[in-house]
C-alpha cells in the first residue's frame, strides 16, 4: 500500500519567503544606487556649467571698468554677479597696488640719476671761467721780480699780482672779476681752479757773491692756493712743494710747480696764488698761469 507525497513543511516555506525578500532588496538598493549617482552627476555637471558661465558670459575687461556703474538692487541678489563683483574689486585693488610699486621705483631711480637742483644749461655768454697769465713787463732778463704782496694776513707765502687779465695773448675773464690779483666768484658752485709757477734763476756776474750763494742754497719751492671768505684769515686750497738743489756749474736753473683741483665757492669768494722765495719767480705768460672755471 503507497502512501501520498507530503507537502512542503513550514521551516522550507519560511526559508523561501526569506531569500526572496533578501534579493528583493538587493535589487531595489542598486536601482536605488544607480538612479541617486546619476542625478548626483546630472546636478554636478549643470552648476559646473553654470559656475563657468557665470564667469564667461560677459568680458570681464569691460565688467572691471565697468564695475562701479554695474550695480543695481537685481545684480547684488545674484550670485553670479556678487562673484564677478569681488573677483573684479580684488583684480582693481591689486592692478593699483602694483602700479604705485613701479611708479614709486621710477620717482626713487630718477631722484638718484638726476640732482634735485638741476639748472639750466648755461649759455657761452654766462660761462664762468677765467684763465691769467704772467705779466713780466721786463725790459731783459734781469729785471726786477714781479709785484708781490706779502702782506701776513694774506697766509703763507707771497701772493702774486702781477697777472695779465686782457685778452692779450691766451688771457682772458668770463663774468670773473680780477681785484688785486685776486679772481672774485660771481655764483656759488663748483669750480675747478689751477695754478702754475715757474722758478727760474739766472747768474749774473753783478750780483753779490754772498746773495748769489745764498740763492745757490737748497731751498724749498712751495706753491700756495688761498680762499678768502667772510672769516679773517684765508682758507688754503692746496700747496704743492719741491726742493731744489741747482749746480754751481750751471749757468741757471728752472724748475715749475703745477695743481689743480675742485672746490665749492659761495658768491663773493676771492682766490689768489702765493708762493715763497718770490725774488726768482719768472711770470713768462706761458710759463706761469692762474685760473678756474665753473662746472657745475
Amino acid at each position: 500500500m503507497m502512501l501520498p507525497a507530503a507537502g512542503p513543511s513550514a521551516a522550507q516555506t519560511c526559508g523561501a519567503v526569506l531569500v526572496s525578500a533578501v534579493l528583493l532588496q538587493s535589487v531595489c538598493v542598486a536601482i536605488t544606487f544607480l538612479y541617486f549617482t546619476n542625478e548626483l552627476k546630472q546636478l554636478r555637471d549643470t552648476y559646473s556649467k553654470s559656475g563657468i558661465a557665470c564667469l564667461t558670459s560677459e568680458e570681464m575687461g569691460d565688467f572691471i571698468q565697468n564695475l562701479d556703474l554695474t550695480e543695481s538692487e537685481d545684480r547684488v541678489a545674484d550670485p553670479c554677479w556678487q562673484v564677478k563683483w569681488h573677483l573684479g574689486k580684488l583684480i582693481k585693488k591689486m592692478m593699483s597696488r602694483s602700479y604705485e610699486e613701479n611708479i614709486s621705483a621710477v620717482n626713487a631711480e630718477g631722484a638718484l640719476m638726476l640732482p634735485t637742483d638741476r639748472q639750466p644749461p648755461r649759455s657761452p655768454s654766462n660761462r664762468i671761467a677765467a684763465h691769467l697769465t704772467g705779466n713780466s713787463n721786463r725790459k731783459n732778463s734781469l729785471s726786477p721780480s714781479p709785484r708781490i704782496d706779502s702782506s701776513p694776513r694774506r697766509g703763507n707765502g707771497q701772493k702774486l699780482n702781477n697777472w695779465e687779465s686782457s685778452r692779450k695773448g691766451h688771457s682772458f675773464l668770463h663774468n670773473v672779476e680780477l681785484r688785486n690779483g685776486e679772481l672774485v666768484i660771481p655764483q656759488m658752485g663748483l669750480y675747478y681752479i689751477y695754478a702754475q709757477t715757474y722758478f727760474r734763476f739766472r747768474e749774473n756776474e753783478n750780483e753779490d757773491s754772498d746773495l748769489l750763494a745764498q740763492i745757490r742754497n737748497p731751498k724749498q719751492l712751495v706753491q700756495y692756493v688761498y680762499k678768502l671768505t667772510n672769516y679773517p684769515e684765508p682758507i688754503l686750497l692746496m700747496k704743492s712743494a719741491r726742493t731744489s738743489c741747482w749746480s754751481k756749474k750751471a749757468e741757471y736753473g728752472l724748475y715749475s710747480i703745477y695743481q689743480g683741483g675742485v672746490f665749492q665757492l659761495k658768491r663773493e669768494d676771492r682766490i689768489f696764488v702765493s708762493v715763497s722765495n718770490g725774488d726768482i719767480v719768472d711770470m713768462d705768460k706761458e710759463a706761469s698761469f692762474f685760473g678756474a672755471f665753473m662746472i657745475s
